[in-house]
């Protein structure tokens, strides 16, 4: 969610750019940058087609802001243009919901991580793959961070075997931090419908990770057999 000093200066942003102005387009793709990779990579799960869609993802909204009316926050629509370009991909590639997500980070939300309030039980978003730890984590014992490595994991396959619409609605909500208008506005539905949805999305993953722990429940019993 964007704090209000940030809009009035992306508002600038593009005021200058609309005159011509390069420098600032240098400006506003910078500072937006890591947090459009972040929703790519989150959607796609692969980082080098996600910084292929991210580039993309940054021309459509360079291209693309004599349309934008100001009626949203602009970070709101830059996310939009970026969501939707992921969406149109993944379509077009015809993933299905059990395409596996691999080596997707866990870090800060500027990178696409999820934020620490979204990691317990309602939001189950952290992702497949991390290939880092937190200092608080570095210094947990090593069985609890083994536990912590297979959780993460088991949330991440869960996540990637989400319908995309599903995927994208807890990366609005839980990693990029929109509130429910804004989703509504990124993603072209009534207000009522995001909280349905989103609630259905959570349902289903939580579905999703019971599914692979009863699993990996029974596979561990049987070696013991």
């Amino acid at each position: 969610m964007s704090h209000p000093d940030t809009q009035a200066d992306d508002l600038r942003l593009v005021s200058r750019i609309r005159a011509g102005d390069r420098a600032a387009m240098s400006d506003l793709l910078t500072r937006y940058q890591d947090r459009l990779y972040g929703v790519c990579v989150r959607m796609l799960g692969d980082r080098d087609a996600a910084q292929d869609l991210a580039q993309d993802a940054m021309v459509k909204v360079i291209q693309g802001l004599d349309t934008f009316d100001g009626q949203s926050r602009v970070s709101t629509w830059i996310i939009k243009v970026t969501m939707n370009a992921c969406l149109s991909h993944l379509r077009g590639q015809r993933l299905r919901r059990h395409a596996p997500l691999h080596g997707i980070p866990v870090s800060s939300q500027g990178s696409g991580g999820f934020p620490e309030r979204a990691r317990g039980s309602e939001a189950h978003g952290v992702e497949r793959g991390s290939i880092g730890t937190s200092r608080r984590e570095r210094e947990q014992p090593p069985d609890l961070n083994v536990q912590l490595q297979e959780e993460r994991s088991l949330l991440g396959i869960a996540i990637s075997e989400l319908e995309p619409e599903q995927r994208a609605l807890l990366i609005l909500r839980d990693v990029q931090g929109l509130d429910y208008e804004q989703i509504a506005d990124a993603i072209g539905t009534p207000l009522g419908t995001v909280k349905s949805r989103l609630f259905r999305a959570r349902l289903a993953l939580r579905e999703k990770i019971e599914h692979h722990r009863s699993g990996k429940a029974v596979s561990a019993t049987e070696k013991k057999a």
